[in-house]
């Protein structure tokens, strides 16, 4: 993807009408989120089934609207309660392909006694 350095991806918790454009996500970026949508960051919106999203990125230009829609399946969402939180380029990724991401468990630290 085409975010700059420095960059950050921020995936709305709430579902959003997907009918929003620019002004009305921009418009959610700065009251719902309390973001500057301005700032060059990526900010992630779902709708209710959890098939379809948008972000809206400003570039300094103008804004970028992207629309995934999936054929089959739901995209996978984490878990959230309210505002937003920040996802990472691999994150991103696997969000985008349907793929789940889930935590992994920590895993458990060995300390060797004999080589």
């Amino acid at each position: 993807m085409w975010l700059s350095p420095g960059s950050r991806i921020w995936l709305a918790a709430h579902p959003v009408d997907m009918r929003l454009g620019f002004d009305g996500l921009a418009a959610k970026v700065q009251g719902v989120l309390s973001a500057n949508p301005f700032c060059g960051h990526a900010f992630v919106f779902r709708n209710r089934r959890g098939d379809r999203l948008k972000l809206l990125l400003w570039d300094g230009l103008g804004f970028w609207l992207l629309y995934r829609r999936l054929d089959q399946g739901r995209l996978h969402w984490p878990r959230m309660e309210h505002g937003a939180i920040e996802l990472s380029a691999a994150q991103w990724a696997l969000l985008v392909e349907g793929r789940p991401w889930t935590p992994l468990p920590a895993l458990r630290i060995c300390t060797p006694t004999a080589l």
